[in-house]
Protein backbone atom coordinates (compact mmCIF):
# COMPACT_ATOMS: atom_id res chain seq x y z
CA UNK A 1 0.00 0.00 0.00
CA UNK A 2 1.18 3.61 -0.74
CA UNK A 3 0.28 6.13 1.70
CA UNK A 4 -1.19 9.31 0.09
CA UNK A 5 -2.18 12.49 0.95
CA UNK A 6 -5.39 10.71 2.66
CA UNK A 7 -3.06 8.67 5.00
CA UNK A 8 -1.24 9.27 7.85
CA UNK A 9 2.52 11.32 7.80
CA UNK A 10 3.36 10.09 11.56
CA UNK A 11 2.28 6.81 13.36
CA UNK A 12 2.67 5.71 16.91
CA UNK A 13 3.07 2.18 17.76
CA UNK A 14 2.86 0.62 20.95
CA UNK A 15 4.40 -2.19 20.97
CA UNK A 16 2.24 -4.75 23.07
CA UNK A 17 1.42 -8.25 23.68
CA UNK A 18 5.38 -10.33 23.09
CA UNK A 19 4.87 -12.00 26.63
CA UNK A 20 0.90 -13.30 26.02
CA UNK A 21 2.09 -13.88 22.37
CA UNK A 22 4.76 -16.49 23.80
CA UNK A 23 2.90 -17.81 26.95
CA UNK A 24 -0.18 -18.62 24.23
CA UNK A 25 2.61 -21.03 21.98
CA UNK A 26 4.18 -22.25 25.29
CA UNK A 27 7.28 -20.25 24.67
CA UNK A 28 9.01 -18.14 27.71
CA UNK A 29 8.88 -14.91 27.32
CA UNK A 30 12.56 -14.42 25.95
CA UNK A 31 10.98 -15.77 22.20
CA UNK A 32 8.21 -13.15 22.62
CA UNK A 33 10.27 -10.19 22.79
CA UNK A 34 12.78 -11.56 19.96
CA UNK A 35 9.23 -12.11 17.64
CA UNK A 36 8.82 -8.92 18.65
CA UNK A 37 11.45 -7.27 17.16
CA UNK A 38 11.41 -8.75 14.10
CA UNK A 39 8.23 -7.65 13.41
CA UNK A 40 9.47 -4.06 14.16
CA UNK A 41 12.13 -4.72 11.77
CA UNK A 42 9.51 -5.68 9.44
CA UNK A 43 7.12 -2.47 9.83
CA UNK A 44 9.74 -0.01 9.62
CA UNK A 45 10.68 -1.39 6.22
CA UNK A 46 7.27 -2.05 5.13
CA UNK A 47 6.31 1.19 6.49
CA UNK A 48 9.23 3.37 4.21
CA UNK A 49 8.63 1.47 1.16
CA UNK A 50 4.81 2.88 2.40
CA UNK A 51 5.87 5.92 1.65
CA UNK A 52 5.26 6.99 5.83
CA UNK A 53 7.23 10.34 6.54
CA UNK A 54 7.35 9.83 10.65
CA UNK A 55 7.20 6.26 12.53
CA UNK A 56 7.60 5.91 16.40
CA UNK A 57 7.77 2.96 18.66
CA UNK A 58 7.13 2.87 21.94
CA UNK A 59 10.36 0.13 22.72
CA UNK A 60 10.98 0.61 26.45
CA UNK A 61 9.08 2.73 29.24
CA UNK A 62 10.50 4.61 32.27
CA UNK A 63 7.43 1.65 34.17
CA UNK A 64 9.90 -1.33 32.14
CA UNK A 65 12.58 -0.77 34.72
CA UNK A 66 10.00 -2.62 37.49
CA UNK A 67 9.76 -5.45 35.45
CA UNK A 68 11.70 -9.36 36.25
CA UNK A 69 15.76 -8.76 36.57
CA UNK A 70 16.35 -11.50 34.07
CA UNK A 71 13.31 -9.76 31.34
CA UNK A 72 15.09 -6.43 31.57
CA UNK A 73 18.31 -7.67 31.25
CA UNK A 74 16.78 -9.57 28.06
CA UNK A 75 15.42 -6.29 26.70
CA UNK A 76 18.36 -4.40 26.88
CA UNK A 77 20.26 -7.15 25.08
CA UNK A 78 18.01 -7.05 22.29
CA UNK A 79 17.78 -3.35 22.21
CA UNK A 80 21.68 -3.22 22.24
CA UNK A 81 21.53 -5.93 19.14
CA UNK A 82 19.21 -4.25 17.49
CA UNK A 83 21.40 -0.87 17.49
CA UNK A 84 23.96 -2.79 16.49
CA UNK A 85 22.51 -4.27 13.68
CA UNK A 86 21.00 -0.36 11.95
CA UNK A 87 24.62 0.72 12.76
CA UNK A 88 25.71 -2.14 10.26
CA UNK A 89 23.49 -1.92 7.80
CA UNK A 90 24.38 -0.97 4.26
CA UNK A 91 20.68 -0.98 3.02
CA UNK A 92 20.01 2.04 1.03
CA UNK A 93 16.70 3.19 2.93
CA UNK A 94 17.31 6.77 3.84
CA UNK A 95 16.45 6.16 7.39
CA UNK A 96 17.04 9.00 10.07
CA UNK A 97 16.93 7.39 13.42
CA UNK A 98 15.94 9.38 16.74
CA UNK A 99 15.77 7.85 20.26
CA UNK A 100 13.23 10.05 22.15
CA UNK A 101 14.23 9.61 26.22
CA UNK A 102 16.55 9.87 28.82
CA UNK A 103 19.21 7.25 27.70
CA UNK A 104 21.40 8.48 30.86
CA UNK A 105 19.97 5.33 32.70
CA UNK A 106 21.67 2.89 29.79
CA UNK A 107 24.37 1.03 29.67
CA UNK A 108 27.94 3.16 28.40
CA UNK A 109 27.96 1.19 25.28
CA UNK A 110 24.21 1.40 24.85
CA UNK A 111 24.62 4.82 24.98
CA UNK A 112 27.27 5.63 22.55
CA UNK A 113 25.70 2.95 20.01
CA UNK A 114 22.56 5.48 20.39
CA UNK A 115 24.45 8.32 19.69
CA UNK A 116 26.53 7.34 16.47
CA UNK A 117 23.58 5.54 14.92
CA UNK A 118 21.71 9.00 15.01
CA UNK A 119 24.93 10.56 13.87
CA UNK A 120 25.09 8.15 11.17
CA UNK A 121 21.94 8.85 9.91
CA UNK A 122 21.00 12.57 10.92
CA UNK A 123 21.57 13.36 6.86
CA UNK A 124 18.90 10.65 5.85
CA UNK A 125 15.61 12.13 4.82
CA UNK A 126 13.00 9.89 3.66
CA UNK A 127 11.71 9.00 6.94
CA UNK A 128 11.94 9.72 10.21
CA UNK A 129 12.38 6.53 12.74
CA UNK A 130 11.63 7.59 16.12
CA UNK A 131 12.40 5.07 19.16
CA UNK A 132 10.94 6.06 22.55
CA UNK A 133 13.68 4.37 25.03
CA UNK A 134 13.60 4.80 28.60
CA UNK A 135 10.52 6.81 27.80
CA UNK A 136 7.23 8.07 30.03
CA UNK A 137 5.02 11.11 28.81
CA UNK A 138 5.09 12.63 32.36
CA UNK A 139 8.84 12.91 32.96
CA UNK A 140 9.23 14.25 29.52
CA UNK A 141 6.62 17.02 30.54
CA UNK A 142 8.20 17.49 33.47
CA UNK A 143 11.62 18.19 32.16
CA UNK A 144 9.78 20.88 29.60
CA UNK A 145 8.76 22.61 32.83
CA UNK A 146 11.68 22.14 34.52
CA UNK A 147 13.76 23.63 31.49
CA UNK A 148 11.40 26.25 30.86
CA UNK A 149 11.19 27.23 34.64
CA UNK A 150 14.89 27.74 34.35
CA UNK A 151 14.72 29.98 31.35
CA UNK A 152 12.33 32.21 33.45
CA UNK A 153 14.18 31.92 36.71
CA UNK A 154 17.34 33.37 34.39
CA UNK A 155 15.62 35.95 32.80
CA UNK A 156 15.58 34.29 29.22
CA UNK A 157 12.26 33.95 28.51
CA UNK A 158 8.72 35.77 30.05
CA UNK A 159 5.61 34.04 31.80
CA UNK A 160 3.74 35.96 28.85
CA UNK A 161 5.84 34.17 26.20
CA UNK A 162 5.10 30.33 27.80
CA UNK A 163 2.76 28.55 25.26
CA UNK A 164 1.63 25.58 23.24
CA UNK A 165 4.51 25.82 21.31
CA UNK A 166 7.24 26.58 23.86
CA UNK A 167 6.06 22.84 25.70
CA UNK A 168 7.07 21.50 22.38
CA UNK A 169 9.57 22.65 21.63
CA UNK A 170 11.37 21.67 24.97
CA UNK A 171 9.61 18.08 24.51
CA UNK A 172 12.14 14.87 23.03
CA UNK A 173 9.95 15.11 19.79
CA UNK A 174 10.24 18.75 18.95
CA UNK A 175 12.01 18.21 15.54
CA UNK A 176 8.42 16.34 14.45
CA UNK A 177 4.94 17.06 13.81
CA UNK A 178 2.91 15.23 16.45
CA UNK A 179 1.38 11.88 15.35
CA UNK A 180 -1.64 11.09 13.18
CA UNK A 181 -2.55 7.95 14.13
CA UNK A 182 -1.35 5.67 16.84
CA UNK A 183 -1.54 2.06 17.31
CA UNK A 184 -1.89 -0.10 19.99
CA UNK A 185 -2.01 -4.01 19.73
CA UNK A 186 -3.30 -6.94 22.12
CA UNK A 187 -6.43 -5.76 23.08
CA UNK A 188 -5.31 -3.11 25.83
CA UNK A 189 -7.47 0.16 25.26
CA UNK A 190 -5.09 3.26 26.69
CA UNK A 191 -1.84 5.35 25.95
CA UNK A 192 0.17 3.76 28.92
CA UNK A 193 2.40 7.56 29.50
CA UNK A 194 3.04 7.11 25.25
CA UNK A 195 3.77 10.72 23.45
CA UNK A 196 1.04 12.49 26.49
CA UNK A 197 1.43 16.00 24.69
CA UNK A 198 1.54 14.66 21.42
CA UNK A 199 -1.41 12.58 21.34
CA UNK A 200 -4.22 15.33 21.99
CA UNK A 201 -5.70 14.74 18.66
CA UNK A 202 -4.08 11.66 17.22
CA UNK A 203 -6.59 8.97 16.06
CA UNK A 204 -6.37 5.97 17.91
CA UNK A 205 -6.35 2.24 16.63
CA UNK A 206 -6.85 -1.12 18.70
CA UNK A 207 -6.69 -3.80 16.53
CA UNK A 208 -8.96 -6.88 17.57
CA UNK A 209 -7.27 -9.84 19.04
CA UNK A 210 -3.81 -8.82 17.48
CA UNK A 211 -0.33 -9.18 19.59
CA UNK A 212 2.90 -7.15 18.56
CA UNK A 213 4.47 -9.72 17.23
CA UNK A 214 1.51 -10.94 14.90
CA UNK A 215 1.75 -7.10 13.47
CA UNK A 216 2.21 -7.88 10.03
CA UNK A 217 1.94 -6.31 6.53
CA UNK A 218 -1.52 -7.12 6.29
CA UNK A 219 -2.49 -5.55 9.70
CA UNK A 220 -0.52 -2.41 8.96
CA UNK A 221 -2.56 -1.91 5.79
CA UNK A 222 -5.94 -2.77 7.83
CA UNK A 223 -4.63 -0.04 10.09
CA UNK A 224 -4.13 2.55 7.26
CA UNK A 225 -7.29 2.11 5.59
CA UNK A 226 -9.30 2.59 8.66
CA UNK A 227 -7.67 6.04 8.97
CA UNK A 228 -8.77 7.34 5.99
CA UNK A 229 -11.97 6.02 6.45
CA UNK A 230 -11.99 8.80 9.96
CA UNK A 231 -13.40 12.30 9.36
CA UNK A 232 -10.87 14.49 11.73
CA UNK A 233 -12.52 17.68 12.85
CA UNK A 234 -10.22 18.55 15.50
CA UNK A 235 -12.83 20.23 17.37
CA UNK A 236 -15.34 21.68 14.63
CA UNK A 237 -17.97 20.87 12.90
Amino acid sequence: MIIDERGPKHIGIILDGNRRWAKARGLKPTEGHKAGAEAVKNIVKYAYDCGLKYLTVYAFSTENWKRDKAEVSLLMRLLDKFTTELLESDEKREVKIKVYGDISALDKKLQDKILKLEKKTEKNEKMVFGICLNYGGRNELVKAVKEIAIKLKNGEISEDEIDDKMISNHLYTKDIPDPDFIIRTSNEYRLSNFLTWQSTYSELYFPKDVMWPDFSQNEFDKAIEEYIKRNRRFGGN
